[in-house]
């Protein structure tokens, strides 16, 4: 008899034990971290001073929990920053009541980060959805002389003048920011097949002309798209995260200089763009504020060819095959009426051959022709007046929609 009892008390073991296997094995094949958001640092920004920064993000998959990531790129020493806390957006600087979340990294409510260093925080159980957005809220209790910056956030930071209200349902007084402080990327644990696509590029892809705190961008118009189209026939197309890896001002083969801002698409590419978990398409839109920088640096380095720009794109297209990430390009958007110097006619010639290349050349498995969408008919160096932000370099809301809408989605299904 105790034997009969030992004998189902064994069976009974082995069969939890193996359920448990299976279970833990069909989580890890259902959910995979994800790169859902992110801003690449570019620069250093204002001195903080036992300061609360909301910042609010709209993110592309989605998940059954998040982590973030928090970068000191910039900073002059050391950072120290927590609480942190993170819940979805109700209203400007207000969130949603219940959804509220404290941040931990490796358990603890505050994180030190030495110059130049960043961390993923642990995971956070809060669901979230395609397209919602998130309020993330971190606290800088000390001094710090310099915080690291996205710089054209094109969405409001709210910045109280003192104190931790990193868990305050709204801030009754605040400092507005359009910049990201910290803050670069956002992860989910999505279902699987969840891919992304990294949309890489200057200030047209980080939405420069757009309207702030609308998600106007092209990236964001095309992620809005790809979840009507997913949620429409699932069996075409899996969820698609379209991430955000522009910066304004940045060029494709030097450092920042001048008014030039970030380190070069070449050298931030694994850090913004091919490192993110899930990645399967870059989308590359970069090059014409190095054709820009010939005529506004005096440095005879940076009065590059268009032939050395068509030679980093292949590099770039070189890099991501390597880790088995298709590349589409991008054509360059015409500049004319810019102001002098930022416009000439050599500039347009290089403009004109980097383009021909990137239609003609063959090295791209695909090819997005956003000059075509965008140029004026009548005048092909100008931007359409229509979709003109009124600087004659960037789009406004209308022209990023337009871009957008003329990516095929049919890309998307080839590629699964």
């Amino acid at each position: 008899m105790i034997r009969s009892i030992f004998g189902y008390m064994t069976c009974a073991l082995l069969l939890c034990l193996a359920s448990v296997t299976l279970a833990a094995k069909d989580a890890a094949w259902t959910s995979t971290w994800t790169s859902a958001w992110t801003a690449a640092p570019d620069s250093a920004g204002p001195a903080l001073h036992a300061q609360t920064v909301r910042q609010i993000v709209r993110v592309g998959s989605a998940g059954s929990s998040l982590r973030i990531r928090l970068s000191n790129a910039y900073g002059t020493g050391q950072v120290t920053i927590g609480p942190v806390h993170v819940a979805m957006h109700a209203h400007a600087s207000a969130i949603r009541e219940g959804s509220d979340r404290p941040v931990t990294f490796a358990g603890q409510p505050t994180l030190t980060l030495a110059k130049g260093a960043d961390a993923l925080s642990d995971p956070v159980a809060l669901p979230v959805g395609a397209l919602e957005e998130l309020a993330v809220s971190l606290y800088v209790p000390g001094h710090i002389a310099a915080s690291t910056l996205h710089s054209s956030g094109m969405q409001s930071a709210y910045l109280t003048e003192s104190g931790d209200a990193t868990a305050a349902p709204v801030f009754a007084t605040s400092e507005v920011s359009s910049s990201r402080f910290f803050l670069t990327d956002v992860e989910v644990a999505a279902a699987a097949p969840a891919r992304v696509l990294v949309a890489m590029g200057d200030s047209i892809t980080d939405g420069v002309g757009s309207t702030q705190d609308r998600s106007a961008r092209w990236p964001d118009a095309l992620a809005a798209r790809l979840q009507a189209a997913h949620r429409q026939d699932d069996q075409t197309l899996p969820p698609i995260a379209v991430i955000d890896a522009g910066i304004a001002g940045n060029r494709l083969l030097h450092d920042e200089a001048g008014p030039y801002v970030g380190p070069s698409g070449l050298s931030r590419l694994e850090r913004d763009a091919l490192d993110k978990p899930g990645v399967h398409w870059l989308l590359l839109l970069e090059g014409i504020t190095d054709i820009t920088a010939g005529s506004v640096l005096p440095t005879p380095a940076d009065n590059v060819s268009a032939q050395q720009i068509i030679d980093g794109m292949r590099t770039v297209i070189a890099r991501a095959h390597a880790k088995g990430i298709k590349v589409w390009g991008a054509t360059l958007l015409p500049f004319g009426g810019a102001e002098w110097p930022f416009h000439s006619s050599a500039g347009e010639a290089k403009r004109v051959t980097v383009n021909a290349w990137i239609r003609d050349g063959g090295a791209f498995d695909a090819v997005i022709d956003f000059d075509q969408v965008a140029r004026d008919p009548a005048h092909p160096d100008r931007i359409r007046p229509a979709f003109d932000s009124g600087d004659h370099i960037h789009l406004n809301d209308a022209g990023y929609q337009a871009l957008a809408a003329s990516i095929d989605l049919r890309l998307f299904a080839r590629d699964r």
